[in-house]
């Protein structure tokens, strides 16, 4: 069954209203009309099974039959800070860590990131960035929409990383530290971390890190690519403390 987002403010008593641009991609893609059955999240973790009441050209209106919390979501959140990879590298990261479970991904201009964005790019890509993880959202079954925040600097994506429960940063020189070892040094409910570019941390950066209580870790012998390795994390974080098991 087709599924789809709006904000919690268009579920109106036993009816929503979806007035984005769904409307196209129902009426002309999908080609639904009067009758026809969807789900919709209201964005919050709660999903709806509705028959479709009313199409225009500028809403649909949706009558709820019945409304289920959303079970796919994990039990605990987990942001990213993605240094800024090239070509389209950030839409497949953003795609694949929405499919797993990431609750908000924040992209950051490193001293080795290659690309360069200005505020006009930045808005432009960020735009493209949420369509693409509203998308992986609905195919994943989500019960949220992943956030993509504005483009942040080193250093204050490091002071932002700072409020979470759990912090560390994948890093090919920590030789002692483990990413078990940090997961399971102390309870969570929200993780962060940052994944460096294709040119890895400077060493200043890494030294700013650990200057701000930051953990270093190792994922193991193998370096892997700035796009595999958010996935990998993800996944690891999961599988340890999250709701894969």
């Amino acid at each position: 069954m087709p599924k789809f987002f709006v904000s919690p403010d268009k579920v109106r008593g036993n009816r929503i209203i979806i007035d984005t641009e769904d409307v196209s991609h129902i009426k002309r893609v999908l080609r639904l009309s009067v009758g026809d059955n969807i789900t919709v999240c209201d964005s919050c973790g709660n999903d709806y099974d509705c028959k479709i009441a009313n199409i225009s050209d500028k809403c649909v209106e949706c009558e709820i039959i019945s409304s289920k919390k959303n079970n796919s979501e994990p039990n605990i959140k987990v942001t990213l800070y993605q240094a800024l990879p090239k070509a389209t590298k950030m839409e497949y990261i953003i795609q694949k860590t929405t499919e797993l479970g990431i609750t908000k991904i924040v992209p950051c201009a490193l001293s080795r990131c290659v690309v360069k964005l200005d505020e006009k790019d930045s808005k432009k890509k960020i735009s493209r960035w949420q369509k693409i993880a509203d998308e992986a959202a609905k195919q994943s079954g989500r019960g949220i929409l992943p956030e993509i925040s504005d483009v942040m600097s080193f250093r204050d994506a490091v002071d932002e990383m700072k409020n979470s429960d759990l912090v560390f940063v994948p890093y090919e020189c920590a030789e002692d530290n483990t990413l078990r070892k940090v997961l399971n040094s102390k309870p969570a409910q929200n993780v962060a971390f940052m994944i460096g570019p294709e040119g890895g941390f400077s060493p200043e950066e890494a030294t700013y890190l650990e200057d701000n209580g930051i953990p270093l870790v190792t994922l193991g012998k193998r370096i892997l690519r700035t796009e595999t390795a958010g996935m990998a994390v993800l996944s690891m974080v999961m599988y340890e403390i999250g709701d894969i098991n």
